[in-house]
């Protein structure tokens, strides 16, 4: 049986957001997932268990948490309604999370024959 399944997560960026989808489109019995940056939310409809969803998002972001669980509702579809809930975002490119510095000693040299 399908299930709507919300978990709360920090969509802080773009790379966020691509890497909690690809986790999470990863389980099996996933037919949608719906990334919301505004409310830190991810809804998925299917039938994977929502514990095998919140471990493979908590690989990335520890805080990751189970909103609500419960059957999918049968929206109707205007082309009014469609048009209006259309919002682009535009979120940082890479938020202090998801940036990965390297630090290099004094000693550290190019050329193994040294």
């Amino acid at each position: 049986m399908s299930k709507k399944t919300v978990v709360s997560v920090e969509l802080l960026c773009s790379k966020c957001r691509q890497k909690v989808m690809k986790l999470i489109g990863a389980i099996e019995g996933i037919t949608s997932v719906v990334l919301d940056p505004s409310k830190n939310t991810a809804t998925v409809i299917g039938e994977a268990d929502p514990v095998k969803i919140i471990k493979q998002v908590r690989k990335f972001k520890r805080s990751a948490m189970i909103v609500s669980i419960g059957p999918p509702k049968e929206e109707k579809k205007d082309d009014k309604s469609v048009s209006s809930q259309v919002h682009i975002h535009s979120l940082p490119k890479i938020c202090q999370g998801c940036d990965v510095w390297y630090m290099v000693g004094a000693d550290y040299h190019i050329c193994s024959i040294l």
